[in-house]
């Protein structure tokens, strides 16, 4: 006999477990949400006193947009805590010899209670000037590109964010763009490297070296990883400013404190320190869950795994459920990509970038980084040293001063920054090597930074947590190797073919599968859950979800 009984369970308190929840309840189900931490979140988690005492630091995901995902309306995240600040800047770089670029947002927030945004002229203008700095053709191709993204490519994205996956064969919305002229775009382009499709979009090589970096930045891609369609358009709206930059206040764990709040509200239970051992299956049925203390918890209509494909269907299901092609399918799940050394620092002032003599919104722009102008590096060496030394000589670091427009998050006079750059899967250097690689690294970002802004001296640090990809690799097991994305998001482990054949919806029957492993991938706020929901709706004949 089962200990608890519940409508919904949900395997893992994450990110999309805690979106699907207040879904599921506010369609009249019972949900348990069992959670193998002490906290809720997932990635979505910050702490006080990081990462000194005073301050407050995200651990993992840093970079949310979540007031444009379905549920911050149909939630009012807002009143549940959930507030974002909307800087006008948005992403920019200093490049090693004193040049930068500063991009504005094209559609910044007009609304911040519904997360309205609307087309702005005057900041397309500023970051056309910007390009053209580099290149009047980047620049025109700016406008141009702006237009059809306007237009066309835009509603065709957010569709596809928020939709479930068509079958192979049946366009989806972002493929059925390839037969439409006016798109711009090239049927071509779906397999397309990323270094290809930065030479593809620009001329100059300080475009087509932050469109690289980009790619990395959205999803773990590196210059010969192919990106396909969804991935290309992550990257550039980042590299041209399009969508508003957003900094939540208090950090990213206000989205889960407000998404559990909405949860609990609709009646969902959460339970931390709950790990489950085992999905229950009888007669090709999910029954209900196992903890590993001997709990069973009755599922009386589904189960939901926020897991990864491995995690799910090796260690809670068994091969023993799995056929042949579904074994092929799993060893082929890979997770080689997206490995960070990331995290916060504290400071007694921020960065005051030379290059701000020219530009002056430098020193204030939410996404910043400070490169070398060596676009052959990028291409060709940045990730072979990666690979092979754990670090790139020349770094690419990506940091944000969010106590600018935060700081709630800081001692009074004092400041933070989010820094991050790539490294190796945690497999190719032991336990002892990652904290040497570590330390390396803390130490080669402070003397490499202080070749941009002269005032990053190792006396302007108060402290650090830099997190390596053993520290993530440890804390979130489907973050297998310590890389973020949960697996690989180029090529065979994107869109519809992420996960195992029908997605959401697996092969046993009740169990549905809403993590960052399936269709909609990783990062803060993208569709997974939602369009879990969308299917299991469907399913059972429940309420759809606000759009």
């Amino acid at each position: 006999m089962a200990d608890k009984s519940y409508d919904a369970v949900i395997i893992g308190g994450g990110h999309h477990g805690t979106i699907i929840a207040p879904y599921l309840a506010k369609a009249g189900m019972t949900v348990g949400v069992f959670e193998r931490l002490d906290h809720l979140g997932g990635g979505a988690v910050s702490f006080d006193d990081t990462p000194a005492p005073g301050f407050r630091g995200n651990f993992c995901a840093h970079f949310t947009r979540f007031y444009g995902h379905p549920s911050y309306k149909e939630f009012n995240l807002r009143d549940e805590g959930l507030e974002y600040v909307f800087p006008d800047t948005n992403e920019a770089v200093v490049f090693d010899d004193g040049t930068s670029y500063v991009a504005y947002a094209g559609w910044p927030v007009i609304n911040p209670q519904t997360g309205e945004t609307q087309y702005s002229q005057k900041n397309v203008d500023k970051t056309y000037d910007q390009i053209a700095q580099f290149s009047k053709a980047d620049a025109e191709a700016y406008l141009d590109w702006t237009d059809k993204y306007k237009e066309i490519i835009r509603p065709a994205f957010s569709r596809h964010r928020f939709s479930v996956p068509t079958p192979y064969g049946t366009p989806d919305a972002l493929e059925e763009l390839m037969t439409n002229p006016a798109s711009g775009l090239d049927p071509s382009m779906q397999f397309m490297t990323a270094k290809e499709m930065a030479h593809y979009f620009f001329e100059s090589d300080e475009l087509r070296i932050l469109l690289m970096r980009g790619f990395l930045t959205s999803s773990g891609i590196y210059p010969d990883d192919v990106p396909g369609l969804v991935y290309t358009f992550g990257a550039l709206h980042l590299v041209l400013g399009w969508e508003t930059a957003a900094i939540a206040k208090g950090g990213t764990q206000s989205i889960t404190d407000a998404l559990v709040s909405a949860g609990k509200k609709l009646g969902a239970e959460y339970f931390i320190n709950s790990e489950v051992d085992k999905v229950i299956i009888e007669n090709g049925k999910a029954k209900g869950i196992k903890l590993l203390d001997g709990t069973q918890i009755e599922a009386k209509q589904m189960v939901v795994s926020d897991n990864a494909t491995p995690q799910l269907f090796l260690r809670m299901i068994g091969e023993d459920h799995l056929n042949t092609n579904m074994k092929r399918k799993v060893d082929t799940y890979f997770f080689d990509r997206a490995q960070l050394f990331w995290g916060t620092v504290a400071v007694h002032e921020l960065p005051q970038y030379t290059a701000a003599k020219n530009n002056p919104d430098i020193n204030a722009t939410p996404r910043t980084y400070w490169a070398p102008k060596d676009l052959g590096f990028m291409e060709d060496k940045y990730m072979h040293e990666i690979f092979v030394l754990g670090m790139p000589s020349k770094f690419f670091c990506l940091t944000a001063p969010d106590s600018i427009w935060d700081p709630s998050r800081v001692p009074e006079g004092k400041h933070s920054l989010h820094v991050e750059d790539f490294t190796c899967p945690a497999r190719l250097f032991s336990r002892k090597e990652w904290r040497t690689l570590h330390d390396e690294f803390y130490e080669s970002m402070i003397s490499q930074w202080q070749k941009y802004a002269p005032n990053m001296t190792k006396d302007n640090f108060i402290a650090e947590r830099i997190t390596t990809p053993i520290d993530i690799q440890e804390t979130h097991l489907d973050m297998r190797e310590g890389g973020w994305s949960e697996g690989n998001c180029g090529g065979s482990q994107s869109g519809r073919f992420r996960g195992l054949p029908g997605g959401y919806k697996t092969f046993i029957k009740g169990l549905y599968m809403c993590s960052s492993g399936v269709a909609g991938g990783p990062a803060i706020g993208r569709g997974s859950s939602y369009n879990c929901y969308t299917v299991i709706a469907k399913d059972f004949g429940l309420r759809s979800p606000d759009l």
